[in-house]
Formats: structure tokens, C-alpha cells, sequence
């Protein structure tokens, strides 16, 4: 099942934000998020806030679904402004899930149509959807690139049908180089998820999956390892000892071969898990959030960041709907970030970036330790020298816990 919202201070019900978040927003990008709750099936590892049909229950409904995340929308448009927070263009645009492509194109882009009339849209913004490869056909795919979808990020997450098998996932892979194809030809680039370290497959499987997807020719890549996570499937088949268990050493010869094939495919890596064609087609949308950017989350269970202040919205949907058919916020809670713990954050996510953090952002105690991590092959020195901690390869392999050593007890 989903994972719990974190706690935190209750949340207004107008949804007003405080007097911080104006502190320097004219220079902070705006984004928006868009959480689309549904999936045809629960995938085993998965615990993000999904819902199938079984799962969904009464008081919710797909058909209605744009409909409510429009009302959101419109209500963030208030609550900007009467926050007093100044006009700002939309820079990028994310649709998670979930599977957004399980809802019609149409209703899609009925949500980013209001987002555009509520905030305008930069000119060259980058907008993407998720989506499964088994939920898409060329005429959605056209659609929605008429309504301004510029990207589209496909869960390939591997060639090899047994590995696709024990990660509950739908599609054949024969679909993926046509999706692709279908995309190319509505003008979309095109972005291609994997997964490694599934239990049961060998390096020359995710070998395989690497290959096949580089095959395709995709603007960008990322590859993520497999975590599991309490209350899925997988955790329970691997404690019932169903499947093996999850070894780290086989993540990292598979994240080096990851490196090396997508590196040699001409693709660079721009943060830990993700590589990109050229710098302009490296995911905008996730940047600004690694860059502590501004962002409104919509939907049940989403996120928001503004100015250190973070919130989040109630998880189901019909908890969801029902408070903005009240014209209440859906906020389930939110908190306000101090200054160290902002410090420490920008710390953990600029560290796993190629363009690094600025050793000037460090305290005293992390500065100290650059050294013993350039010993140690961790960071770059040269790039150490210019004043910015980048990792090396062997860095990002435990950026964990290099970001341990540099920040203070």
C-alpha cells in the first residue's frame, strides 16, 4: 500500500501561505506538478500513492478526476496571489503517478489548458507526462503534443520478460520501440525509465535491457536501482524467501555498467541516476527540485515547495475531491524548513549533481573532510580546486555516504 504522509504542522484551510515564501520568489522558478492516482495494476515494489479500480473504492472517480485537479489548480492560482507572491510563468510541468496516460489524452490536457490560462507557460517551458508503454496510442500521443506536451518519459524498466514478470509490469517489450516511434512521430522527445537489481536478473540481462533501450535512440535515460520498500509485494515475497534478496554489490557492478554503455551511447550523466543526450534535454522539471526551486503539487498525496515552506495534500482521492468540492485547501499538513535544515538539504541533493556544490556551501567541518575524499577517489579534484565538489564515478556509487562525511554531526 502507499506509504504514510509525513507529519507536520496542520495546514490553513484557504491554503494561505506565510510571509516567507516571498523572500527572493521573484528569482525562483515556478513548476507544477500533476499526480495522477491511477494504475490498471499495483506493480510489486511500488509504494507511491497509486490506486487501482479494486483499490480505489467508493466517493473517487477516474471520469471525474480532471475535473477536480482543474479545481486545484484554479485554487492555487488564489492562493499565489493572495499570498502576495508575484506573477510567475510556468518553467516546467510534470504529470506522475500512478499511470497519467491511463486518463484520456483529452483530460490531460484539459488540466494543463487551465494551468497555462491560470499562469501562462515560458516560452520553450518543458512539459512531460509519464507513461506505461502499454498506454498509449499514436492519436493520444498526438493530442496531447497539440496541447503543449513537449516530453514524454516511457516506464521501459527492462528487455527481459522474467524481470518484467517479477516487477508486475503489463507490457511486452516489443512495445517500447514502437512507443517511441509513435512519439517521435508527434514530436515529443523522448525519455526511457529502467530499473536494475530486480531479483533474478543476472548482469547480462540488465546488459541486455541497457542495450535494447540505447537501441531506441532516447534523448535521456535514467536508471534507477531497485529499493524495496516496507508493505509492498516484493518485501513480503522476498521475507517469505520467494525471491532472493536485494545485494548491493550486484547494484553497483550494474550502475557501472549502466554508466559505461550510456556514457559510450554519447549520453552524459547529469545527476546519480540520470543522463541526458546534450545539457538542454536533462530533465528540467526534476532539476528545479534538486535546485530547491518553487513548485505547486497537484493531486491527492502531492507535494508543494515554496520558499523552505513544504506542504502535502490529503492521500486518497476521495478525501481530495470532497475538500476542494468544499472550496477547502486539500493541504493535509506542511512545515516550515529552518535554515540549517535547508543547508543540509541543498547539501544532499546539489552533491549528486555533475555540476557539484559549491564547496562555499559547506560548514567547516565538511570542508575539512574534501580532502580525505579526493584520497579516497570520491571527488573530483580538479574540480575540488575550482571550488566545487563533484563526485567520480566510485563518488557516485556511495554518494550516500559521501554526504555523510561532509555534513555535520
Amino acid at each position: 500500500m502507499p506509504s504514510a504522509l509525513p507529519l507536520g504542522d496542520p495546514a490553513p484551510s484557504d491554503g494561505l501561505l506565510p510571509a516567507q515564501v516571498l523572500d527572493g520568489a521573484a528569482g525562483r522558478a515556478l513548476g507544477l506538478y500533476v499526480h495522477i492516482p491511477f494504475c490498471a495494476v499495483r506493480c510489486g515494489y511500488c509504494d507511491f500513492n497509486t490506486y487501482t479500480a479494486k483499490e480505489l473504492g467508493g466517493g473517487a472517480s477516474q471520469d471525474a478526476y480532471a475535473g477536480t485537479a482543474v479545481a486545484e489548480v484554479e485554487l492555487a492560482a488564489r492562493v499565489l496571489e493572495a499570498s502576495g507572491l508575484p506573477a510567475r510563468r510556468l518553467s516546467t510541468v510534470f504529470f506522475g503517478g500512478g499511470t497519467p496516460t491511463l486518463l484520456p489524452a483529452e483530460d490531460l490536457a484539459s488540466i494543463l489548458t487551465a494551468a497555462i490560462a491560470a499562469w501562462g507557460i515560458e516560452e520553450g517551458a518543458e512539459v512531460t507526462t509519464e507513461a506505461n508503454p502499454d498506454s498509449v496510442t499514436p492519436e493520444s500521443l498526438a493530442i496531447l503534443r497539440e496541447a503543449g506536451f513537449t516530453r514524454v518519459s516511457f516506464g521501459m524498466q527492462s528487455a527481459v520478460p522474467h524481470v518484467l514478470k517479477v516487477l508486475d509490469r503489463t507490457h511486452e517489450p516489443a512495445r517500447v520501440p514502437q512507443v517511441v516511434q509513435w512519439a517521435r512521430d508527434a514530436g515529443l522527445a523522448v525519455s526511457l525509465d529502467l530499473i536494475y537489481g530486480t531479483p533474478g536478473e543476472s548482469l547480462a540481462d540488465w546488459q541486455h535491457s541497457l542495450e535494447t533501450a540505447l537501441s531506441y535512440g532516447p534523448d535521456h535515460i535514467s536508471a534507477y536501482a531497485l529499493i524495496v520498500e516496507e508493505g509492498t509485494k516484493l518485501a513480503a515475497q522476498i521475507r517469505r524467501g520467494e525471491v532472493p534478496e536485494i545485494d548491493d554489490d550486484d547494484h553497483a557492478d550494474k550502475y557501472e555498467l549502466a554508466d559505461r554503455l550510456i556514457t559510450d551511447a554519447g549520453l552524459g550523466w547529469y545527476e546519480v541516476s540520470n543522463w541526458a543526450r546534450t545539457p538542454e534535454q536533462a530533465c528540467r522539471h526534476n532539476l528545479a527540485y534538486w535546485r530547491g526551486d518553487d513548485w505547486w503539487g497537484i493531486g491527492p498525496g502531492a507535494h508543494s515547495h515554496m520558499g523552505g515552506v513544504r506542504w502535502w495534500n490529503v492521500k486518497h482521492p476521495a478525501a481530495y475531491a470532497g475538500r476542494l468540492a468544499q472550496g477547502a485547501s486539500p493541504a493535509a499538513g506542511r512545515e516550515t524548513l529552518d535554515r540549517d535544515t535547508r543547508a543540509m538539504e541543498r547539501v544532499m541533493l546539489e552533491a549528486r549533481l555533475q555540476s557539484g556544490l559549491e564547496l562555499a556551501a559547506l560548514e567547516t567541518v565538511g570542508r575539512h573532510e574534501v580532502a580525505g575524499l579526493i584520497a579516497d577517489g570520491l571527488v573530483d579534484p580538479a574540480a575540488a580546486f575550482k571550488g566545487r565538489l563533484v563526485l567520480t564515478l566510485k563518488g557516485r556509487l556511495l554518494a550516500d555516504a559521501v554526504v555523510r562525511r561532509i555534513l555535520p554531526d
